[in-house]
C-alpha cells in the first residue's frame, strides 16, 4: 500500500513538473481539497475536481518551467507526507512584485490524504 501510495503521488509530482493538468488529476478524487498555506496562512483552497483542475490550468501559465523534487517521504495511515524543494521560473509579472523570468526557490512540506486509494487532500506549506 505504502508503494501504491508512492506511485500515486510520483505520478501527481511529475504531471505537475511537465504542466500535464490530466496526469495531475488521475489519482485525485472527485472531493479533492486542495490548499496552498504560506507563513501560516491559506493563499488558496479548491474544493472538487473541476476547481483543482481549473487553478492547476490558470497556474500552468504562470510558470516557464517548475521543477518539484521529493527530499524526504514520511508514511502514516492515511497520508502521506513529503518535503519538497521547489524551483521555478515565472512566465509572467506577478503582483507580489516578482517579474518575468525572476526565479523561484522555495523549500516545503506538502500532505497528501489518502481515502480508497485516490487523494482526497493535499495541503501544501512553505
Amino acid at each position: 500500500m505504502k508503494e501504491d501510495k508512492k506511485k500515486i503521488i510520483g505520478r501527481y509530482i511529475k504531471s505537475y513538473n511537465e504542466f500535464d493538468v490530466e496526469g495531475m488529476v488521475e489519482g485525485l478524487a472527485e472531493n479533492i481539497v486542495f490548499e496552498n498555506i504560506a507563513n501560516e496562512s491559506v493563499t488558496l483552497r479548491t474544493e472538487g475536481i473541476e476547481e483543482f483542475v481549473q487553478q492547476a490550468k490558470m497556474a500552468t501559465k504562470y510558470f516557464k518551467s517548475r521543477q518539484q523534487t521529493v527530499e524526504t517521504w514520511r508514511f502514516n495511515d492515511s497520508n502521506v507526507i513529503v518535503e519538497i524543494a521547489y524551483k521555478a521560473i515565472l512566465a509572467i509579472d506577478l503582483p507580489n512584485g516578482l517579474k518575468k523570468g525572476d526565479s523561484l526557490e522555495l523549500k516545503g512540506i506538502s500532505e497528501f490524504e489518502f481515502e480508497n486509494q485516490k487523494i482526497v487532500r493535499i495541503t501544501d506549506r512553505s
